[in-house]
């Protein structure tokens, strides 16, 4: 399990947490809904927080 959680969980978490904070830049900088980037906000943090427990259970498996 700590070999598909550190190949694709990792990397896939990373990847969301990219994408949300590239979308709310780019809503920023074309001066898009404020409601619009604050919803953004939440997902950032929110994936954020997954990314977070998903590298550590996998440095956790890695250690068992």
């Amino acid at each position: 399990m700590s070999g598909f959680m550190s190949t694709y969980l990792v990397p896939l978490a990373v990847i969301a947490v990219a994408i949300v904070l590239v979308l709310g830049l780019v809503n920023m900088m074309r001066g898009g809904s404020p409601n619009r980037s604050q919803s953004l906000m939440r997902w950032r943090v929110l994936l954020q927080f997954v990314a977070i427990i998903v590298i550590m259970a996998s440095i956790w498996m890695m250690g068992r």
